[in-house]
């Protein structure tokens, strides 16, 4: 998972392509190929993304720029093996608890 556990409410869009190393663009790219990406937009109409949002473009992400799936190939399998994206998960949450005990280790 490439995001903190900051206990902030929602992110904008800067935020979540800096957590992602990523350009906004392609955020604002992939929200209209993915139905799961539908961040909330204020009057001004500027994003305003959920952790759950963030999750959804950490699946995406990880499904294209990682395991190099095409656009197609990466709804086709979110669309097909959600039971996978469970294993996705588990695996983020482990890597941060191991980002936080490598934080208090290099407090001590």
């Amino acid at each position: 998972m490439r995001y903190s556990t900051e206990n902030k409410r929602y992110y904008s869009i800067g935020e979540v392509a800096s957590k992602f190393n990523v350009k906004p663009s392609l955020i604002r790219f992939w929200e209209q190929e993915f139905q799961t990406l539908n961040p909330k937009k204020n009057s001004r109409g500027n994003r305003k993304f959920t952790i759950k949002d963030i999750e959804n473009f950490n699946k995406i992400y990880f499904l294209i720029k990682e395991k190099g799936y095409t656009i197609k190939g990466a709804k086709d399998y979110l669309k097909n093996n959600k039971n996978s994206l469970q294993k996705l998960e588990i695996i983020n949450k482990l890597n941060l608890i191991k980002i936080k005990l490598i934080e208090i280790r290099d407090q001590l």
